[in-house]
C-alpha cells in the first residue's frame, strides 16, 4: 500500500501573527516586571518602619519662682493666662491667686484649638463657636464640658513641670495633681 499524501492547507489565518505575538510578550513581561517592582517597593518600605514624632510628654515651663499673679483676679478666679506653651504643647498656663494649673487648648466639642481673647477674658472655638471662661469652664456653644487640665507639679530640681500624658476632667480639677498651690513654691 502505497502511502497518502495529504497537501498541507496554508489559511491566511493559521499563520501565527508575529506583532500580535510581540505585544502579547511585551505586555506579559511587563506585567510582571510591574509586579516584581511593587513587591521590591513593599520589602524597602517595610524595612524602613513609620515613626510617629511627637513632643515630649513632660516639658518644663520654668523655675516656680517666677510665677506670681501679678494681676487682679477677674469674676472667675483668674489672674493671668500665660500663651507660650499654646503654639509647641499646646497648653495654657492658668495663674489664680492661690494657685497654678496647664489647661489643655482643646475644645471638649470636637477638639479644635480655641484662641484666647484677653480683652473679653474668654476662649473661643472658632469652629462651632464654643466660648469658656478664663478659668476653662464652659458657658456657650456646643461644647459638652469644661476644657481639660494637664498634670502639673514641681519638680525636684524647683522646675515646674507640665505631662501632657495625663489628664484631668472636671470631677478631677481638686485631684492634687491638677494643679500646684502657689503656697508651696514661694
Amino acid at each position: 500500500m502505497d502511502k497518502i499524501i495529504f497537501p498541507i492547507v496554508r489559511d491566511e489565518f493559521s499563520e501565527p501573527d508575529s506583532a500580535r505575538r510581540k505585544l502579547l510578550t511585551a505586555m506579559g513581561w511587563g506585567s510582571l516586571a510591574i509586579v516584581g517592582v511593587t513587591g521590591a517597593v513593599s520589602t524597602l518600605k517595610f524595612m524602613f518602619p513609620r515613626v510617629l514624632f511627637e513632643p515630649p510628654a513632660y516639658f518644663k515651663i520654668g523655675p516656680a519662682g517666677q510665677f506670681v499673679p501679678t494681676e487682679q483676679a477677674d469674676s472667675h478666679g483668674v489672674s493671668m493666662v500665660l500663651l507660650q506653651w499654646k503654639k509647641s504643647n499646646r497648653t495654657w498656663i492658668v495663674l489664680e491667686p492661690d494657685k497654678m494649673y496647664a489647661i489643655f487648648a482643646k475644645c471638649t466639642h470636637l477638639g479644635c484649638t480655641p484662641s484666647w481673647y484677653e480683652n473679653d477674658r474668654t476662649y473661643k472655638c472658632p469652629c462651632h463657636g464654643s466660648e469658656f471662661y478664663s478659668n476653662g469652664f464652659n458657658f456657650s456653644g456646643p461644647a459638652p464640658r469644661p476644657m481639660d487640665r494637664f498634670k502639673i507639679s514641681l519638680g525636684d530640681d524647683g522646675q515646674i513641670v507640665v505631662d501632657t500624658s495625663t489628664l484631668f476632667t472636671v470631677k478631677d480639677f481638686d485631684n492634687p495633681n491638677a494643679f500646684v498651690a502657689l503656697s508651696r513654691i514661694v
